[in-house]
């Protein structure tokens, strides 16, 4: 089963072809503030489960093609994402900090985008911005301190995400949470429609351009114990996103491409990156040149 949010923040089940609403089992309204509605949808799930089931079975609902798909999980409790960890990515850029020793960091919320939206380059001339082709975990029930055995437990199901980034030494949070740079969708899949977390492929093109290709064999911190490190410092809430890693071929985009990420037995979303005008400050002032290693 596919879970989306669409049109004017309605929530709704899809089998990937069609979208039932679903609006009233979870209070989604037009204009509710803050956008909530799927973080319920998320918390009683597995009660509702059965009843979804039929609703998708014998409901028309409509074709997918008519509605606008929007972020799943436009206002989670955390977005949390895991540094460097692939093992090829932190030969590509030369670098220590790997997952297994750094932990998790936390973007803005506000980053989050659907789908259907444009990946907004901020006004900083001399910055390179790069891609990141990721997987979102999407937790649906609330844990502290979950062992990797039990981890599955609170992972409701799987999204694709897009770790946009500035390039740079600066703070990492900073370089990464800027308006329009967590793309996460197309949907959630239910966890029940991936065979294997543990082999997970996915790849991501620039132009119709191979750029990244990996599988979550390759993770230095797998998904098991990625749930288990971010649990043990914080609480985790149905709705939070923890974000995987890359693996290596980032690179960078410019306005007029097109960035496309397809991860295995979850889905597929293309979005336009257009320049903006907005996003300059003291910060970024100073050049910085990437050297791949």
């Amino acid at each position: 089963m596919k879970i989306v949010r669409y049109n004017d923040a309605r929530v709704g089940i899809s089998d990937g072809r069609k979208v039932v609403d679903v609006s009233p089992l979870c209070g989604a309204e037009p204009g509710e503030w803050p956008p909530v509605a799927i973080n319920r949808l998320l918390r009683d799930f597995e009660s509702l489960r059965a009843r979804l089931q039929v609703m998708l079975a014998t409901e028309p609902g409509l074709p997918i093609e008519a509605v606008r798909l929007l972020v799943p999980v436009p206002w989670p409790n955390k977005l949390m994402a895991y540094p460097v960890n692939y093992h090829d990515h932190a030969k590509e850029m030369a670098s220590t900090g790997l997952a297994s020793v750094q932990g998790y960091f936390l973007k803005a919320a506000s980053s989050l985008a659907g789908p259907a939206d444009a990946i907004e380059l901020p006004a900083l001339p001399g910055r390179e911005i790069h891609h990141e082709c990721e997987i979102a975990l999407v937790i649906g029930r609330e844990g502290r301190q979950i062992p990797p055995e039990r981890a599955f437990e609170h992972v409701l199901g799987y999204a694709c995400l897009l770790d946009m980034t500035v390039r740079g030494k600066e703070e990492r949070v900073f370089r990464k949470s800027y308006d329009s740079f967590t793309p996460v969708g197309p949907w959630i899949v239910t966890a029940d429609e991936v065979p294997d977390p543990a082999n997970i492929g996915m790849k991501l093109w620039v132009n119709g351009e191979l750029r990244q290709q990996a599988n979550t064999r390759d993770l230095i911190v797998d998904i098991p114990h990625m749930v288990s490190v971010a649990s043990s410092a914080s609480t985790l809430y149905p709705g939070d996103l923890i974000a995987t890693g890359t693996p290596a071929g980032v690179g960078r985009v410019v306005a007029g491409d097109v960035v496309t990420i397809e991860i295995e037995h979850v889905g597929r979303m293309s979005l336009p990156v257009v320049q903006g005008t907005r996003g300059a400050n003291p910060v970024f002032e100073r050049p910085y040149e990437f050297v791949r290693a």
